[in-house]
């Protein structure tokens, strides 16, 4: 008699036969996403862990642009990647975006730091605390050495009723060049 073993991965259930070798599906069901691919189903948590947020409810009939960075209160987010968004988000809301950071971190931290940089409604700050969304992305960096745990790489993404039109990933992961705001918003036009 053989034994089977149920594993949950990617949040599909997986039978393999115990006696078997395992091995990760990850990269056979989860593929990097890329411009004309549809946003995820996921949900992420404003101000506290209440606030949830279906990313795909979000974006639908809109015209959202993403930004993923590794870390609340880390110096190049805090000095350069959030700041770049917050200087055009009157002329991006103006044009009729609206304008999302998105962080593996807890709501309450998000919350803080949008505080910290007087965000103030015009750019909405979502925990990804789980990393959710990072993971169905593909956009994990494994940053467990300097932030204790793998977090979302560098990226600008715009998206438009939930699919996306236009996206840069920091080929490093975390330095912050074709991910600010000035370039990216510079091929939306």
């Amino acid at each position: 008699m053989q034994t089977t073993l149920l594993r949950i991965v990617n949040s599909s259930v997986v039978r393999s036969n115990f006696s078997s070798r395992f091995f990760n599906t990850s990269s056979a069901l989860n593929m990097p996403f890329k411009v004309g691919d549809q946003i995820p189903n996921v949900e992420l948590f404003e101000g506290t862990p209440a606030g949830k947020v279906n990313i795909k409810e979000l974006c639908k009939d809109k015209k959202v642009i993403i930004f993923g960075v590794p870390g609340a209160f880390t110096p190049t987010c805090s000095k350069s990647h959030l700041p770049s968004f917050l200087e055009k988000a009157d002329e991006l809301k103006q044009k009729g975006y609206e304008i999302v950071c998105v962080s593996i971190n807890d709501p309450f931290v998000m919350s803080a730091w949008g505080s910290q940089q007087k965000v103030d409604g015009k750019i909405r700050m979502l925990a990804d605390p789980r990393g959710l969304l990072t993971h169905a992305l593909d956009v994990e960096i494994d940053l467990t050495g300097p932030l204790g745990s793998v977090r979302t790489k560098r990226f600008s993404s715009f998206w438009e009723n939930g699919v996306c039109k236009s996206l840069e990933i920091e080929p490093d992961g975390t330095s912050a060049t074709c991910t600010l705001a000035g370039p990216f918003i510079d091929k939306l036009a």
